[in-house]
C-alpha cells in the first residue's frame, strides 16, 4: 500500500504541474517530508491526506487506488511554448485518463485493440494525399460525404479522444501511440469547433502515416493537407465550387462551411490546393483580411453546428452502473465527481 500512495501522490503532484517545494508551502510541511511521501520513506497522517487531496484536486481514495494498467511514457512533438513542468503535467493528464479509460472498458469487456488501417502509408508528397485519404475513407465505409461528428468517429474505431483544458492556448493537441498499443488523440477543449475538427484529423494523420525524413515545416503541411483532404475531398470542393474561379463570394464560403465544419481559411487553401483559385487570388484575399475587420470577424466566425465533445467514457460509466458492474461510489471515483451527481443522471 505504501508503494501506491507514493506513486500517486507523486502523478498527483506533477499533474497540477507543481514543484516539492510548491506543494509543501500548501499544506504546510517541508519539502523534504513531500519528497519522503514520493519515496515511500513516510505516510501521511489522515489530516495530511485530506489536505493533500484538497491541494491536488483528487478525491481521497485517489492515493489508495492503483492504477489499472501501467503504461509507458507518452512520446509527442514538443510545443516550444511548454515548459517541461507542463510537459510532464499533460503527460501524466493523459495517462492517468487513458488508465480509467481502459479500466472501464474491461469492465464492459470492450475490445480496445487498434488496426491501423493504412499500415502506415508512407507519404513522400502533399501530392500523395489525396488518394491516402480516399483509401482511408473506403476502409472506414464513410464515403466522401460530409462527416459530422469527428470525436464519434475516431472513438468508433478505437482511438481515444482526450481534451484538455489549456486556457492560454499554447497547446493545440497531440498523438501517440501508448505503451506500442493504445492510440490516443489529445485535443484543446477551449478550440472552436472548426479548430477542433480540423486538430483532430491533422493528428490523425501523424498517427497513420509514415511520414518523410524532413523538416518540422513540411511535415505539418502533410499533415495539415491530410485533414484538409479528409474534411472537404478534392472531389467534392470540385463539386461545391466548380472549376477556374476569379473569384469566390463569401455566401459561397460559408454554406461549404456550414455543410463540411471547415474552417473559410482553411477552404480558402482548399481551393489553392484543387487549383480553382490562382496562389496571388489567395494572396490578395488574406490582404485584403488584414485590412478589412468586419470581413476577419465574418470568416473567423463559427458555424458548425456539431459540438465535438468527447463524452463517450462517461456513457461507458454510467452503462457499467447501470448494469451493477460498479458501484455509485467507483462511478464517482472515475468521473471525479460526487456519488449524489451519479444517482441523479443514473435515475430513470
Amino acid at each position: 500500500m505504501k508503494e501506491i500512495v507514493s506513486q500517486k501522490i507523486r502523478q498527483a503532484r506533477v499533474l497540477n504541474a507543481m514543484s516539492l517545494q510548491e506543494l509543501a508551502d500548501l499544506i504546510g510541511v517541508s519539502k523534504q517530508m513531500i519528497s519522503k511521501y514520493e519515496n515511500g520513506s513516510s505516510m501521511p497522517s489522515s489530516k495530511t491526506f485530506i489536505q493533500l487531496a484538497k491541494s491536488l484536486k483528487v478525491k481521497l481514495d485517489y492515493f489508495f487506488t492503483p492504477s489499472y494498467v501501467e503504461l509507458g511514457d507518452v512520446n509527442f512533438r514538443k510545443r516550444s511554448s511548454f515548459s517541461v513542468k507542463k510537459i510532464n503535467a499533460l503527460k501524466e493528464e493523459i495517462k492517468n485518463q487513458l488508465s480509467h479509460y481502459l479500466e472501464i472498458e474491461n469492465i464492459l469487456q470492450i475490445n480496445n485493440s487498434f488496426d491501423n488501417p493504412l499500415n502506415k502509408r508512407k507519404v513522400s508528397s502533399l501530392e500523395d494525399i489525396e488518394n491516402v485519404v480516399k483509401e482511408l475513407r473506403n476502409e472506414w465505409e464513410i464515403g466522401f460525404n460530409p462527416i459530422h461528428n469527428i470525436v464519434q468517429l475516431l472513438e468508433d474505431k478505437e482511438i481515444k479522444v482526450i481534451e484538455i483544458d489549456e486556457p492560454q492556448n499554447n497547446f493545440d493537441g497531440l498523438a501517440s501511440i501508448v505503451s506500442e498499443k493504445y492510440p490516443v488523440i489529445v485535443v484543446n477543449k477551449n478550440f472552436n469547433v472548426e479548430r477542433k475538427r480540423f486538430t483532430l484529423l491533422h493528428e490523425l494523420g501523424h498517427l497513420l502515416l509514415d511520414l518523410p525524413q524532413c523538416d518540422v515545416k513540411f511535415e505539418e503541411q502533410i499533415c495539415n493537407r491530410f485533414a484538409s483532404e479528409f474534411l472537404l475531398p478534392k472531389s467534392m470542393v470540385l463539386k461545391e465550387f466548380g472549376e477556374g474561379r476569379e473569384s469566390i463570394s463569401l455566401k459561397e464560403l460559408i454554406e461549404v462551411q456550414r455543410k463540411y465544419g471547415i474552417s473559410i481559411r482553411a477552404i480558402i487553401y482548399r481551393l489553392k490546393d484543387c487549383k480553382i483559385l490562382s496562389g496571388n487570388r489567395v494572396v490578395e484575399f488574406y490582404k485584403k483580411l488584414n485590412y478589412d475587420p468586419r470581413l476577419k470577424h465574418e470568416v473567423d466566425a463559427q458555424r458548425f453546428q456539431t459540438p465535438e465533445i468527447s463524452n463517450r467514457y462517461e456513457q461507458l460509466v454510467y452503462r457499467a452502473f447501470s448494469q451493477e458492474l460498479i458501484s455509485s461510489s467507483k462511478a464517482a471515483s472515475l468521473l471525479n465527481i460526487n456519488i449524489n451527481e451519479v444517482l441523479e443522471n443514473s435515475t430513470m
